[in-house]
């Protein structure tokens, strides 16, 4: 087995943060599926098992390294070795690689990096003892009888000659964490400073899960002035909510996303600290890097270009058509503001087998995109529509509209497919039953692209 060790170095020399700690668990479940801890300040992968799937052993310590370095987390020392013990062991004192052999390297550690050996430090020294290989010289029997068998077995599972059992570590299910800027924030470039950071302990959290964001959430902290007016806080006290339309694990596409709801409104309170939820996120393959352009990028690029009208104009400033239940092709759709699908889309579902509504008889209505938004009066020749001062030749129809007597705006409509001098399709109809002089005769009501 091949393990690996990243010690999280305090150089204040109490315990690590917690936070920290679990974000560097993240980055390495996305990695490993086997990860432990072994202090406060060591986090433990078995790597063996994943070496072929990262291309090998300097790949996968390079990737390691840059991840947990785009955490920012401060100083901090990876190691490896056979064992669990060993690797924790040589990340602590930081002990180089070299051509010795790892057996020979734990002997020259010293006894104080034993998690054990510390307890009985003073005393070891009065004995001439400094390093593991001094203390693997001395008897064991009278070892475990003046420092305890705990010693001598922290020892041997260093070393890989006692079963050393870890319980691996399974992702959080939520991701919920609070940054305490360093000063004041009062501008929207410091508060993306803080959280770029935690956008990037978000992205190593649903690494962990093998997903990608859909939602999140970003809350303000912000200070209360008496003499500020609601107007000049954040609305939502201090709540940024970005939604996708397609999952992403993209930093820099969250982040840019984040500046542009940060830009829609004035952060004059100072903010104090920000706290990061993620709401949704989907487990999905990884996007694929595809030589030609495809259907699916093609998509791609066009959920990325509403997300960021989305973001730039408002919940509001996106909106989309939705078909509503009406025969009346005026009052047929509704427009909504674009909500995303909670779930991905699968892009190898087959076409709709009904594109276009249904008549009666199974045949398929052709109706045009374009609707004019009030009917024209067309004059007519002889019987026959006119439009700019020629007639128009009735190529298909008619099509019946018998609708909206419940709310007193009747619809009795034959509607025809028409083409004009120009050879320009147009949509017309003709009133069955005129309710009044206005409304009789023929209408133009769409034309076709």
């Amino acid at each position: 087995m091949l393990w690996l060790a990243v010690h999280l170095r305090n150089e204040a020399g109490g315990l690590c943060d917690a936070a920290l700690v679990q974000s560097v668990v993240h980055t390495a479940l996305a990695m490993t599926p086997h990860v432990c801890l072994h202090d406060d300040g060591t986090v433990l992968l078995e790597v063996q098992s994943t070496l072929r799937l990262w291309g090998g052993w300097s790949q996968l310590l390079q990737r390691l390294q840059q991840a947990v370095e785009a955490l920012r987390l401060g100083p901090f020392t990876v190691a490896s070795a056979p064992t669990p013990t060993a690797a924790a062991l040589f990340a602590r004192t930081a002990t180089p690689h070299s051509g010795t052999a790892w057996k020979d390297r734990l002997d020259a550690l010293p006894l104080a990096s034993l998690r054990h050996g510390q307890e009985h430090a003073q005393a070891l020294r009065g004995m001439g003892l400094h390093t593991v290989g001094d203390l693997r010289a001395l008897p064991r029997a009278g070892v475990a009888r003046r420092w305890g068998q705990a010693l001598l077995l922290e020892v041997d599972r260093a070393r890989g000659d006692a079963p050393d059992p870890r319980e691996w570590i399974q992702p959080a299910p939520v991701f919920d964490e609070q940054l305490e800027l360093p000063a004041k924030a009062e501008t929207t470039d410091l508060i993306l400073h803080g959280a770029e950071l935690l956008l990037t302990r978000l992205l190593a959290w649903v690494g962990a899960h093998h997903a990608r964001v859909l939602r999140f959430t970003l809350h303000l902290q912000q200070e209360q002035r008496s003499a500020m007016s609601p107007e000049q806080t954040l609305s939502g006290h201090g709540v940024l909510a970005v939604a996708l339309v397609e999952p992403s694990s993209d930093r820099d596409h969250l982040l840019f996303m984040l500046r542009e709801r940060l830009a829609q409104v004035p952060v004059i309170a100072p903010t104090s600290a920000l706290r990061l939820c993620c709401e949704a996120f989907v487990r999905t393959s990884p996007p694929n890097a595809e030589l030609f352009p495809t259907r699916a990028n093609e998509q791609e690029g066009l959920s990325r270009m509403l997300e960021r009208l989305q973001a730039r104009l408002g919940p509001q400033g996106v909106r989309m058509m939705q078909p509503h239940a009406d025969h009346r092709p005026e009052r047929a759709t509704r427009s909504t503001p674009m909500r995303w699908q909670a779930s991905p889309v699968r892009r190898d579902h087959a076409p709709d087998a009904s594109p276009h509504p249904i008549a009666g008889d199974g045949t398929h209505l052709i109706r045009p995109v374009w609707l004019l938004p009030n009917p024209q009066a067309l004059k007519e020749r002889q019987g026959r529509p006119c439009l700019d001062g020629h007639a128009l030749q009735l190529l298909a129809g008619p099509e019946r509209v018998e609708s909206g007597w419940w709310d007193d705006l009747p619809a009795l409509r034959d509607y025809f497919i028409a083409q004009a001098h120009d050879g320009s399709l147009v949509w017309i109809y003709r009133t069955r039953l005129p309710l009044t002089p206005k409304g009789s005769g023929w209408f133009l009501h769409g034309r076709f692209a």
